[in-house]
């Protein structure tokens, strides 16, 4: 039997989907969790700034580098894009520096997720106000993907209290013919029951934030992510 792996796993101070990473982890991984300062900023463009200070990152796997973890992951999006590619890339060199193991973010996983698939036009269905969405957009442009239809709540805080229904209904908004994929963001926005439903209806790849964190995590430990059948054959 493969030793067990631990997955060192930073996320906003707010975050309450930690079952979520958990449902898609592998009975032979483990994860091991950190939060970011509390602030009480509303989750707006200015709270996702002050999320992706490097210092901050640095610290929070400073505190989980005694458990000698495979991997460090930053599980927050908009930390993670806000500061667009070259945002994105520092803070997976800030992480490999304190922790002195390999790293990924979110945003990271969801491009690598969207190359996989070998997609360029994708709707963003996202529960943040136009300002940070629109930020999310400015992202995806650096890579050379286009947004071409996209949906937002218009939340800044309780995120996590969406229920399925309305992110059914959010994503469906979202979503154009000229779409290859729909990107749906925030690791505090639970998909997990949803994906393989809005996938058959649609006829698409639907990335969720959590989906694409952990998938890139358990390829870079090599573990074999599960399957669509695994993660969503039990979906109605």
């Amino acid at each position: 039997m493969a030793p067990t792996v631990r997955i060192a796993v930073v996320v906003p101070h707010d975050m309450v989907l930690d079952h979520e990473l958990w449902r898609w982890a592998p009975a032979d991984t483990t994860l091991l969790f950190n939060r970011t300062p509390f602030t009480d900023r509303p989750v707006t463009l200015e709270m996702a700034e002050e999320i992706s200070e490097t210092a901050l990152l640095e610290q929070a796997v400073r505190d989980l580098a005694a458990a000698e973890p495979n991997l460090y992951v930053y599980a927050c999006t908009s930390g993670s894009f806000v500061h667009g590619r070259r945002g994105e890339r520092r803070l997976r060199a800030a992480m490999r520096r304190a922790g002195g193991a390999p790293a990924v973010t979110t945003s990271g996983a969801v491009l690598a997720a969207l190359a996989e698939h070998r997609v360029s036009r994708i709707a963003v269905a996202t529960p943040y106000d136009v300002t940070l969405a629109a930020r999310f957009a400015s992202f995806f442009a650096e890579a050379g993907i286009s947004v071409v239809s996209a949906g937002d709540l218009g939340l800044s805080h309780h995120i996590w209290e969406v229920p399925y229904e309305t992110t059914l209904e959010l994503v469906r908004a979202a979503d154009s013919d000229a779409a290859e994929a729909v990107v749906v963001s925030c690791t505090n926005l639970a998909t997990y029951d949803i994906i393989g439903r809005l996938e058959a209806e649609l006829g698409k790849p639907v990335i969720s934030a959590n989906q694409a964190t952990m998938w890139a995590a358990l390829r870079m430990v090599g573990r074999t992510p599960p399957t669509a059948e695994d993660l969503w054959g039990h979906a109605s």
